[in-house]
């Protein structure tokens, strides 16, 4: 009986605890959103007191997709933009308006000198939640960028016209606009099967399976699978100027006037689209409508030397760290700048001969000069010989991401064990040219399994039969794709083992890595472990000299995106590095240790737990 109450009286206090700690985060939330949502600051724009102005150094414009709280593959967490744009302030850049950028090329009055456009497109309410705060602290304005198809569609993901007057009132943000809608014609597949025209819907449920033979929905003739035109030049250009009248009549209804801001979409053409006639008759509608229009992107640098009708814009990615951003910039505007470079005591460690580091926490972000690399020496490490060493690469798959043993000051002897587009390696070099001893696929490593070229074109015949049977606009039509899609399952295709050729992707530009490798080298010998699973074990290896430490990363080639980025940057990620003397005793020498100590580190595993803890209960609740 006793021991019943002891039972119920623990399970009673647990029950309270868990509820305290559920009224605390369930408090922090409330705050959270709080803070999102009301405004209590004003826009004050930059005045000729307070700013800097000396010549035509023209102005930078940047293009975000959309934030989110964390961030995804797609999405750039509000921490991270907050770095950017901080960064940003830092170096003394203000943004500039609508306004000022006409006054710009039509009325020749200058910019400050540090100037910066700032557009968040495709007008999600995250977007606008998220980035507020940062935009009231740092005092920058941006341009909110929307498609008025959606103000119909009433999706709650993105913003309506109430609420992008609600924006318009807070200072902090003026309108612009995407186009009428977001679709894609001429689509193929990566095997060249044809699936014609795709609203985003449709396109999201087989876009692992795409190509980047498409187009965007204002820039081309609607053609065939053999590229003739499934419409003639007059329907063309009804069917064109149907969304440029809509975009009219839809804003001018729900805000009462046509932004003067807008971006053709797909940019880099040239003119205004993929076809003469086509451009033509974008063209007279975009100088119809609109003031500005941005015709390319991948740069970040315009001047007076541009039009207004072809402005450049830059889209920094999720994964960008903040050196990442500002190594783009420098190279646009061809002028020099300080880089972020986080905990200074930690930096002092080491030596910066190429690129940038910050040092965040337990982090090194070594950044690449583009289509060049990043290479870091750590003092002191003259004589290095035998050590055993462990580091997790969060560097994205494509790229190198490199760590130098024993070298010497000219790097023309060395060791090194590196991974390179998602293959581990392990090279030395002495006097003479680099000699690869190892390599090794890590998705081999993982255990993936492989599929034949004809199992990927089935699954992606299979999704597309899928997409178009979910889609059809009539029974008929979907029980016809049923058909073909029970068919399809049915048959049969060689794999990798009855000699079919193995499908081998191609890496994408945001392939997220994250790799442990540990290491040990004694002597003539080295074993390598990644993610905990041996990878080489006594590897020979030619007996040097002891050496230098060095950490290099560079750009590993543009890869796959749909987009074809103009991106030639890299940012190696290095965290919780850690060298100690490999002596086979019982304690060993710490040679270096990039993680948090004491307080610090409590301080530091604090608040990841409280993150995770806050992320769970936005997504449970």
């Amino acid at each position: 009986m006793i021991s019943n109450e002891i039972f119920t009286a623990q399970k009673d206090r647990k029950k309270r605890i868990r509820v305290v700690v559920q009224i605390i985060i369930l408090l922090a939330l409330v705050a959270i959103c709080i803070n999102a949502l009301f405004t209590l600051k004003a826009y004050q724009p930059y005045t000729h007191q307070n700013t800097k102005f000396s010549g035509d150094k023209g102005f930078v414009t940047l293009a975000y997709f959309g934030v989110d709280r964390i961030g995804n593959q797609n999405l750039i967490g509000v921490e991270r933009l907050r770095g950017h744009l901080q960064a940003l302030k830092d170096l003394g850049y203000v943004t500039v308006t609508q306004e000022d950028v006409l006054n710009y090329y039509q009325a020749g009055k200058q910019l400050p000198e540090k100037s910066l456009f700032l557009i968040f497109e495709d007008g999600s309410r995250d977007s606008a939640i998220f980035s507020q705060k940062v935009l009231e602290d740092l005092n920058f304005k941006a341009t909110m960028l929307t498609y008025p198809e959606n103000f119909a569609k009433k999706d709650p993901k993105f913003l309506m016209p109430n609420e992008l007057k609600e924006l318009e009132k807070s200072t902090f943000w003026e309108m612009g606009t995407n186009g009428y809608r977001l679709a894609f014609i001429n689509v193929f597949d990566r095997y060249d099967n044809y699936l014609g025209e795709l609203d985003p819907l449709k396109h999201a449920s087989v876009a692992p399976y795409l190509g980047r033979k498409y187009n965007h929905y204002l820039m081309d003739y609607i053609r065939d699978e053999y590229g003739i035109p499934k419409e003639s030049y007059n329907r063309m250009k009804e069917r064109i100027s149907y969304d440029y009248e809509a975009i009219r009549d839809s804003y001018t209804k729900s805000i009462g006037y046509v932004p003067e801001m807008y971006i053709l979409m797909h940019s880099n053409t040239g003119s205004f689209g993929n076809n003469d006639k086509v451009s033509a008759v974008n063209e007279y509608w975009i100088k119809t409508l609109f003031k500005m229009n941005f015709n390319r992107e991948g740069f970040s640098f315009n001047q007076r030397n541009s039009s207004l009708y072809d402005l450049s814009r830059m889209q920094p990615q999720a994964y960008w760290y903040t050196n990442h951003l500002l190594m783009r910039i420098k190279y646009d505007i061809n002028q020099e700048l300080e880089f972020v470079k986080g905990d200074m005591n930690k930096q002092k460690a080491w030596e910066t001969l190429k690129g940038a580091l910050e040092i965040q926490e337990e982090t090194m972000i070594v950044t690449s000069l583009p289509k060049d690399k990043g290479l870091l020496r750590l003092k002191n490490s003259n004589d290095f010989g035998d050590l055993k060493l462990s580091v997790r690469m969060k560097g994205n798959k494509l790229g190198l991401q490199k760590v130098y043993l024993r070298a010497d000051e000219s790097l023309n002897r060395f060791l090194s064990v590196y991974i390179l587009n998602n293959f581990l390696y392990v090279t030395e070099k002495n006097s003479g040219a680099e000699k690869e001893l190892f390599k090794l696929n890590l998705d081999k490593h993982d255990g993936k399994e492989w599929i034949s070229v004809p199992e990927d074109k089935k699954a992606a015949e299979i999704r597309e039969l899928e997409m178009f049977a979910k889609y059809a606009d009539s029974a008929e039509k979907a029980k016809i794709y049923a058909e073909r899609l029970k068919d399809k399952n049915i048959e049969k295709v060689p794999g990798v083992t009855e000699g079919a050729g193995e499908y081998i992707p191609d890496l994408s530009v945001n392939a997220k890595g994250d790799r442990m490798l540990a290491l040990s080298l004694k002597k003539n010998q080295i074993s390598i472990m990644i993610d905990g699973k041996d990878a080489v074990i006594d590897l020979p290896i030619s007996e040097s000299k002891a050496g230098s430490i060095y950490l290099e990363t560079a750009w590993g080639g543009y890869g796959w995106s749909q987009r074809n980025l103009a991106d030639d940057v890299y940012d190696g990620v290095f965290e919780k590095l850690i060298i100690t003397e490999n002596t086979g005793a019982e304690t060993e020498k710490t040679l270096f240790d990039s993680r948090l100590q004491g307080f610090d580190a409590v301080k530091f595993k604090i608040g990841k737990l409280w993150e995770a803890l806050i992320n769970w209960f936005i997504t449970k609740l």
